[in-house]
């Protein structure tokens, strides 16, 4: 009997087959395909990632990041670069040397439990969500009540979030029953 991989794609991987640990399912919007820990799957894709002979693709250097929870901003300035840059490196697939270097040793040391690089991301996460807020203010009958509340941007982004976590978890239901 053949056995047949599964591509892993997500975030654009396009090196990354599964041998077991995954079920094609049915479901009511067609077929889906279901991970048994996709929490350990993500850290040990992240961590072949980082052992990687020769410079991460800019879909890799991505996948990192996001799995750091990092914005390119967030990145850029860890890094002392532009979101620009970032940006380029990850669409074009020309990271530089340093970048991907910089780039793995922040995972490992994350994963390891340095405190201080866990301290420094989660800071530069927060810095980035603030710089995002902004304060609304109307006059009531009482007087001036204020409310800080996220840009229409951000705010954007995160129904857009929401809602692929809300089709994802009714697909999850779905697979559960």
């Amino acid at each position: 009997m053949k056995s047949t991989m599964h591509r892993f794609d997500d975030a654009g991987l396009k090196n990354v087959w599964l041998v077991n640990g995954y079920k094609v399912v049915k479901t009511p919007y067609g077929m889906a395909v279901s991970y048994g820990d996709l929490d350990g799957l993500t850290r040990t894709i992240c961590a072949a990632l980082v052992k990687k002979v020769g410079r991460l693709t800019g879909v890799e250097f991505r996948y990192l990041r996001l799995h750091l929870r990092l914005s390119q901003k967030a990145l850029a300035r860890l890094l002392g670069n532009t979101e620009q840059s970032v940006a380029n490196w990850e669409k074009k697939g020309r990271v530089p040397l340093w970048a991907d270097k910089h780039l793995r040793i922040l995972w490992q040391a994350a994963r390891d439990g340095d405190e201080t690089v866990k301290r420094v991301v989660a800071r530069l996460n927060e810095v980035e969500r603030l710089v995002h807020q902004r304060i609304v203010v109307e006059e009531t009958r009482r007087g001036w009540r204020s409310r800080v509340e996220g840009s229409p941007e951000l705010e954007k982004q995160m129904k857009g979030a929401r809602d692929i976590m809300n089709k994802r978890r009714a697909v999850l239901r779905e697979l559960a029953k």
